[in-house]
C-alpha cells in the first residue's frame, strides 16, 4: 500500500492529462472545421466529422466501464490511451472529410474509456481522505476542457497547421502512458465473468441510431423525413431490446439494480439535466457576444473564461469539503446558481452591457463546477470497488447524453425562432438589400465580420434584434432542466464521502 501511495502523484497526473484529452477532442476540432472544410473539402459530410467522435465515444463509455470492473482498470485505460494516440495520428494525416471521420470515430473508442476509468483509478487509488479534494481537481480538468478546447483549438489553427489540434495529443498520451502503465499498482481483484455481447451489441446500435438522427436531422434532412424517422425507429427498438437483454444477461452492461440506490438515480439524474442546460449556455453565449458586440468567432470565445473560472471554484471547492459536507449540501446551493444564472441570461438584450453579461456567466460557471466533481463521487459511493467502473461509466455516459440532447434540442427552438423574428421583422425590399452570400438561417455565417460590413446598419440592426431575443428565447427554455436538476438535489439524502471510509468494501491486500 506504501508503494501505491507514493506513486498516486505520478498515477493521478497521467490520469489527468487522460481526461484532458478526451474531453477536450470534440471542442478543440469544432473552431477548426471551417479551415478544414477549405482543405480537404466535403463540407456536406462535415458533420460527420464530430458525430463519430461522439457516437464511439458514449457507445464505448457504458462498455469499458463494465470491462473494467470485470478484468481491471489499468490495462483498458493504457488500451484507450494506445487507441486515441493511434486515431490522432491517423486524423492528422486525413486527406479527406470521410478519412477523417472514420479516424475520429478510432479517436472516439479511445475516449470512450479513458474518462470514466480516470476517475475510478482514482478512487481506487489514493486513500479515503484524499478522494474529495482529488476529485474537485478531475472536475476543475474536466470542466475548463469544454471551454479551454475551442481557444486552443482557434490559436493552433491561426497560428500553426490544423493537423497540429491532433498531433498535440501525441506528447500528453505518451505522458500519461507512461505514467499510469509504470506507476499504477492496480491493486482490487477482478473476477472474470461473460461479457454481455449482445447487450453491448443493442446499445451501440440505439447510440448510433439517435446520435446520427441528432446530427443530421434538420441539416443534411428534414426532420420528418424517411431517414431521420427511420433512425429514430431504431433508436426505440434497440434500446427497448437494450433493456430487456440487460434484465436477463447475468453480467450486464448496465445493472438496472443500481438505479434502486437513491443517491445513485438522483446523481445521474442530475449529471443529465445539469448537462443540458449548461451546454446551452457554453454554446449560444458565445453568439450572443459575437451579434451584439460584434468582433471575431475567436474573440467571442474568450467571453467564457469567467465561465471557466467560476466551474473551477465551485469543483474544486466542492472537492474540498465533500468529506464534511453531504453530497446534497454541496449540490444545493451550487445548482441554485445554476438556475438563476439561467434566468438572469434571460433578461439580455441589445442594449445589455458587457459586464452583465460576465456576471451572468460567472453565475452559470459556480453553479455548474460542483457537479464535475461531486457527482462522479456521489454515483461512486454506494458501490463496491467491483462496480466503481460501471457505475462511474453510466455517470459520464449520461452527462454526455443530456448535453448531445441539450444542444439539439436547444437549437432546434433558437434556430426556429430566429427565423420567425426575421419573418416579422423584414420587408421583402429589405430581403434584397442582403449579399447574395448572407444565409439567414446560419447565425455563425450572418455575423461574419467581413460579411456584416456589407450589410446596410439599418438590417443589421434587425438582424441583431432578432438573433438576440431568439438566443434569450433558448435561455429561458434552458431554465427547466437546470430546475429539474435542483429539485432531484432534494432526492440525495445526507451522505457525504468521510462515510465510505468506513463503510466501503476493503480491496485485496497490496
Amino acid at each position: 500500500m506504501s508503494a501505491q501511495r507514493k506513486n498516486a502523484g505520478l498515477v493521478i497526473a497521467g490520469l489527468l492529462l487522460g481526461i484532458l484529452m478526451a474531453s477536450m477532442d470534440n471542442t478543440i476540432v469544432a473552431t477548426a472545421m471551417g479551415t478544414i472544410v477549405g482543405e480537404l473539402g466535403g463540407l456536406d459530410k462535415f458533420v460527420w466529422v464530430t458525430s463519430a467522435y461522439m457516437v464511439a465515444e458514449m457507445a464505448g463509455m457504458p462498455i469499458f466501464g463494465k470491462l473494467s470492473d470485470m478484468y481491471g482498470r489499468k490495462k483498458f485505460f493504457v488500451f484507450g490511451i494506445i487507441v486515441f494516440m493511434l486515431g490522432s495520428i491517423l486524423c492528422g494525416t486525413a486527406t479527406s472529410i470521410v478519412q477523417l471521420s472514420i479516424y475520429r470515430a478510432i479517436q472516439g473508442i479511445g475516449g470512450g474509456a479513458l474518462v470514466p476509468i480516470a476517475f475510478t483509478i482514482m478512487f481506487d487509488a489514493v486513500a479515503p481522505e484524499s478522494r474529495g479534494k482529488l476529485g474537485g481537481l478531475f472536475g476543475a480538468v474536466f470542466g475548463m476542457s469544454s471551454i479551454f478546447g475551442p481557444l486552443l483549438g482557434a490559436y493552433i489553427t491561426d497560428y500553426i497547421q490544423w493537423e497540429w489540434i491532433f498531433y498535440i495529443n501525441l506528447p500528453l498520451g505518451l505522458i500519461a502512458f507512461v505514467l499510469v502503465a509504470f506507476f499504477y499498482k492496480e491493486s482490487v481483484e477482478h473476477s472474470k465473468q461473460k461479457i454481455d455481447w449482445l447487450g453491448a451489441a443493442a446499445l451501440v446500435g440505439a447510440v448510433v441510431c439517435l446520435m446520427f438522427a441528432l446530427e443530421l436531422g434538420g441539416k443534411e434532412y428534414a426532420w420528418d423525413s424517411g431517414v431521420i424517422l427511420g433512425l429514430f425507429a431504431g433508436f426505440a427498438v434497440l434500446i427497448i431490446s437494450f433493456i430487456f437483454i440487460e434484465r436477463v444477461a447475468a453480467e450486464p452492461i448496465i445493472k438496472f439494480s443500481m438505479f434502486k440506490n437513491k443517491l445513485y438515480w438522483s446523481s445521474n439524474a442530475i449529471a443529465m439535466f445539469s448537462g443540458a442546460a449548461f451546454i446551452t449556455a457554453s454554446v449560444y453565449i458565445p453568439i450572443y457576444i459575437q451579434g451584439v458586440f460584434g468582433g471575431k468567432s475567436t474573440d467571442s470565445g474568450l467571453v467564457l473564461l469567467p465561465m471557466m473560472l467560476g466551474s473551477v471554484v465551485t469543483a474544486s471547492l466542492g472537492g474540498a469539503l465533500m468529506m464534511k459536507l453531504s453530497f446534497r449540501t454541496l449540490m444545493l446551493p451550487t445548482l441554485a446558481l445554476l438556475t438563476v444564472g439561467n434566468i438572469l441570461l434571460t433578461t439580455l438584450g441589445v442594449d445589455s452591457h458587457r459586464y452583465t453579461v460576465v456576471i451572468f456567466m460567472v453565475l452559470v460557471g459556480l453553479g455548474i463546477g460542483a457537479s464535475f466533481s461531486v457527482l462522479s463521487n456521489a454515483a461512486i459511493f454506494s458501490f463496491s470497488p467491483q462496480e466503481r467502473g460501471t457505475a462511474s461509466a453510466t455517470l459520464n455516459f449520461l452527462r454526455s447524453l443530456g448535453m448531445t440532447i441539450g444542444i439539439t434540442v436547444f437549437g432546434i427552438i433558437q434556430s426556429h425562432t430566429m427565423l420567425n423574428q426575421f419573418g416579422k421583422l423584414f420587408t421583402a425590399d429589405e430581403k434584397s438589400q442582403l449579399p447574395a452570400e448572407v444565409n439567414l438561417s446560419d447565425p455563425r455565417a450572418i455575423l461574419a465580420p467581413e460579411m456584416r460590413k456589407y450589410i446596410p446598419e439599418a438590417v443589421l440592426d434587425k438582424i441583431t434584434n432578432g438573433l438576440s431575443y431568439s438566443i434569450t428565447h433558448t435561455f429561458a427554455w434552458a431554465v427547466i432542466p437546470s430546475a429539474l436538476a435542483l429539485l432531484f438535489t432534494f432526492f440525495m439524502g445526507r451522505k457525504k464521502l468521510s462515510e465510505m471510509e468506513h463503510a466501503e468494501i476493503k480491496p485485496a491486500s497490496h
